[in-house]
């Protein structure tokens, strides 16, 4: 039998369907097969939103991680400050009692009591009004943990990342860098040789503009930083190949052929993941001592409370974690 870990699972907003996602997770029997599962939040909200929904799940209420069960809702009460659940609204408490659950998660997974972390959706404009500076799951960690993070966004069909994240398109050229783009493939090389145990990754790194700026008719790019980047990277003994043109690379050809993809800025990696793997795509925060995944979506605070919920996504986000887990202790 392969061991169990202990993956600690944050609510998310309970007022979206963090919980709906996280219930359905645990009719997947490769679950309860790899590990067990530590929810942590507020009790009284919880049971609020199993009766909100009339759901019979039974929570597992424990003081500490030895006394989880298996294929079941273990749960480590957290403070609430309130019992209130209004599916599908936004608000300020909602926020904060994610960000308390989020920050406890963090505070069990720093003390090596659990072994990862999937995080479940949150709304980060109403944590915000809570706590000023937080920004959103990925700089939380690198503050609560130290390291240079890296969104890596994982499929059985890709593994992607990004040289420039949430910023707006017109400061995407002047934000692209040969330090960047050299940065980010290294940290995507090192996540595929620990995470994914691949150990001679082909990394493919995309253009900036159209036809990958048709030989500087479209733009210099290309010429300037980011051909003389792959030139850098190669020397130093990583596989790396470019500039391609984004609009032609993913078929299937392409995508069989690389094991991770550098993509310039947000939508142009984005776009095409979540087309063909919004359904089982998993973000995994690559580049730091701790393990992270979370699904792909968001609160959905549309379909709150309904039971429409898709947790395919968590799903493989949990089983990701696990993978990953198992990779890193091989070394």
């Amino acid at each position: 039998m392969p061991p169990k870990f202990n993956i600690g699972i944050s609510t998310g907003d309970l007022n979206g369907i963090g919980l709906e996602i996280i219930i359905k997770s645990l009719k997947d029997p490769n679950i309860s097969k790899f590990c067990t599962l530590i929810l942590f939040g507020s009790k009284e909200l919880c049971k609020s939103y199993l009766k909100k929904i009339n759901s019979n799940t039974t929570i597992n209420i424990i003081k500490q991680i030895s006394d989880s069960k298996n294929n079941i809702l273990n749960l480590i009460d957290t403070e609430a400050n309130n019992n209130s659940i209004n599916l599908g609204v936004k608000s300020i408490t909602s926020g904060l009692n994610s960000y308390i659950s989020l920050n406890t998660a963090c505070n069990y997974l720093k003390e090596n009591k659990i072994d990862a972390i999937v995080t479940a959706p949150i709304d980060k404009a109403s944590i915000r009004k809570s706590i000023d500076k937080f920004i959103g799951h990925t700089e939380f960690l690198e503050q609560k943990f130290g390291g240079n993070s890296l969104m890596l966004m994982v499929s059985s069909k890709m593994k992607i990342a990004f040289v420039t994240g949430h910023i707006p398109l017109s400061n995407v050229s002047n934000s692209v860098s040969l330090k960047k783009i050299i940065e980010a493939s290294e940290k995507l090389n090192n996540s595929l040789k620990q995470d994914f145990n691949i150990s001679h990754p082909k990394i493919a790194v995309l253009g900036l503009n159209p036809h990958a700026g048709e030989d500087g008719m479209l733009g210099l790019e290309e010429k300037t930083i980011i051909t003389p980047a792959i030139a850098e990277l190669n020397k130093k003994d990583m596989i790396v190949k470019g500039p391609f043109p984004a609009d032609s690379f993913f078929v299937e050809e392409n995508l069989n052929m690389f094991d991770g993809i550098i993509a310039m800025y947000h939508d142009q990696g984005l776009i095409p993941f979540k087309s063909m793997s919004f359904s089982k795509g998993v973000n995994f925060t690559a580049g730091l001592s701790i393990i992270r995944t979370s699904p792909v979506h968001g609160t959905a605070y549309d379909i709150a409370g309904m039971g429409k919920a898709d947790a395919s996504s968590f799903i493989q986000a949990i089983l990701v974690a696990c993978d990953i887990i198992k990779n890193r202790r091989k070394e």
